[in-house]
């Protein structure tokens, strides 16, 4: 089985994520991968109780990775499907009193919760629940799954008061206003095309979503609406890294794409670093600069329409003024 990360700790390039934890069982004899990942990573690292027949066991295989990002912790593991108990005697040996936000980008299967409590995992689907309660989850097939999870401490001011210790955990309920934005910041946080410009932030952001996504906190108080804006800036910006190429993309398009009227879609990024214009150039300046070194072969003037500038005046300017110098002269010191 070929996953998509090696092991070992690294460092990663200048301007990407450093991930603090990565290990694979390719390091591993594949007699001993299988006992290794259940004692030493599940037992004692995750927390948590695994099972897998024993004629499986030879064909194993498993990566994870961890980051710290504001107070939480983000990760990603996939693996062989295998049975996962998060059991009263894990909770007792290790204690996290956090908030979990997961989605399991593949693998579907069977999550029990206690007292009764089932329901059926898809690929794609979200999982909400406090570190500390009990559950199991049964594979639907014996492939491989793909996990990430936001691990967040539970603090009265994260929650604003509310308690989160009985939230067992559970797919969110469908038709909320948080629901959209949710996914959106989850993605954002936990995919590696990019990351945040204020991580505490949007940790704050996307645990108060996640409560309101279970109905602890409710969708009109001001810190979820804040939140709200901030879950659906990231959907627009993921419109606008799409189609920034475009000449004729415009914010009435990208809130139309959203469902949004356009003074809605500019409110969104009043509390951002820039606005939707100046958001939307950076992105075309710097695609220009990708492709100015990338692709030597294209003219300046092609690689500032190909970018989404209508006006090669206004791409020299704007360029000079991101990067200190005209178009050609940065093709020149590549």
């Amino acid at each position: 089985m070929t996953f998509w990360f090696k092991s070992s700790s690294m460092r990663a390039p200048e301007g990407m994520r450093a991930w603090m934890l990565s290990f694979s069982t390719d390091d591993v004899a594949p007699r001993d991968r299988f006992d290794q990942w259940r004692e030493v990573r599940g037992r004692h690292l995750f927390g948590v109780t695994i099972e897998l027949p024993t004629e499986r066991r030879a064909s194993f295989a498993g990566s994870f990775r961890a980051e710290k990002f504001g107070t939480a912790v983000v990760s990603e593991i996939a693996a062989s499907a295998y049975v996962l108990r998060r059991t009263e005697a894990d909770i007792a040996r290790i204690a996290g009193n956090s908030l979990c936000l997961g989605l399991q980008v593949r693998g579907p299967g069977r999550l029990d919760s206690g007292a009764g409590r089932s329901e059926m995992i898809a690929n794609g689907d979200m999982i909400i629940n406090h570190s500390d309660l009990p559950y199991t989850a049964t594979p639907g097939t014996q492939g491989a799954f793909h996990f990430r999870m936001v691990k967040i401490p539970v603090s009265d001011e994260l929650t604003l008061g509310r308690s989160v210790f009985d939230l067992t955990a559970a797919k969110p309920t469908e038709g909320g206003r948080a629901l959209r934005p949710l996914r959106a910041l989850l993605d954002a946080l936990t995919s590696e095309r990019r990351f945040s410009a204020d991580p505490q932030r949007d940790i704050v952001h996307i645990a108060r979503l996640g409560l309101a996504a279970r109905g602890r906190l409710a969708e009109n108080l001001p810190e979820v609406r804040s939140a709200i804006r901030a879950g659906l800036r990231y959907l627009a910006l993921d419109i606008m890294a799409a189609q920034s190429h475009q000449i004729d993309l415009t914010p009435a398009l990208v809130a139309r794409s959203l469902g949004l009227s356009l003074r809605h879609l500019h409110m969104l990024f009043e509390d951002a670093e820039n606005t939707f214009s100046r958001t939307l150039t950076l992105m075309r300046v710097g695609e220009a600069q990708r492709l100015l070194i990338g692709q030597p072969d294209l003219t300046v003037s092609q690689v500032a329409y190909a970018s989404g500038f209508e006006s090669l005046a206004t791409f020299y300017r704007v360029f000079r003024g991101v990067y200190g110098m005209a178009p050609g002269d940065a093709r020149h010191l590549s």
